[in-house]
């Protein structure tokens, strides 16, 4: 009988690519940054200066209401004093008085004295003008300009790179079923190399 099937069988086909494992170096890089800071100039002044307190010498002339309050204060306790002895004074005069002496003329004598020709300005200041000076001065402070680097060197390093295992199909399996036999007709009788079968004994 003639074979009218063939069966092919085709395996899987592969491709396997390997990357071993290996120590990779890195190189570093430098960087350089510059700051740059200004400078500049300035310039200080201060004028002379004068200060001038008048405040004592015209309180000399012209009281104000406080020292005037303090000044006539003081002379009514000064003039207090002198009226207790100059009564004292007097009341010693009369005890010690005799018959015909004109001890009321003393007293009134006493009391009003002769003008001894001094006389005294009371217009005139009696304390100074303070004056307080204080000089000029001139300060110049000049900065000049400043550059700042910045060296950033990093340290070269190893860096491990892992192996790899790359697996690529490129044929798949199967199975080819390839019939061989030539055409089958239905019914026999159609095929025109058709012989009927001697069926006579």
């Amino acid at each position: 009988m003639k074979q009218l099937i063939n069966i092919t069988t085709v395996p899987i086909q592969y491709e396997l690519k390997i990357q071993n494992a290996r120590m990779q170096y890195k190189n570093a890089t430098a960087e350089v940054e510059i700051s740059r800071d200004k400078g500049g100039m300035t310039i200080k002044s201060r004028p002379v200066k004068l200060n001038i307190d008048s405040f004592e010498a015209r309180n000399s002339v012209v009281p104000t209401p406080a020292t005037s309050l303090k000044q006539t204060a003081q002379k009514g306790q000064q003039s207090a004093y002198e009226a207790t002895a100059q009564l004292a004074q007097e009341g010693h005069l009369m005890l010690k008085a005799k018959i015909g002496e004109d001890v009321l003329g003393q007293i009134f004598a006493s009391r009003n004295p002769q003008p001894t020709g001094e006389f005294e300005l009371g217009f005139t200041p009696s304390a100074p003008v303070e004056l307080d000076y204080q000089a000029g001065d001139l300060i110049i402070n000049y900065q000049m300009d400043k550059l700042n680097f910045d060296m950033k060197v990093a340290n070269g390093n190893f860096e491990f790179v892992p192996g790899d295992i790359e697996l690529s199909i490129t044929q798949h399996p199967e199975v080819r079923i390839e019939y061989i036999g030539g055409p089958i007709y239905v019914p026999p009788s159609s095929d025109p190399n058709f012989e009927p079968l001697d069926v006579r004994a």
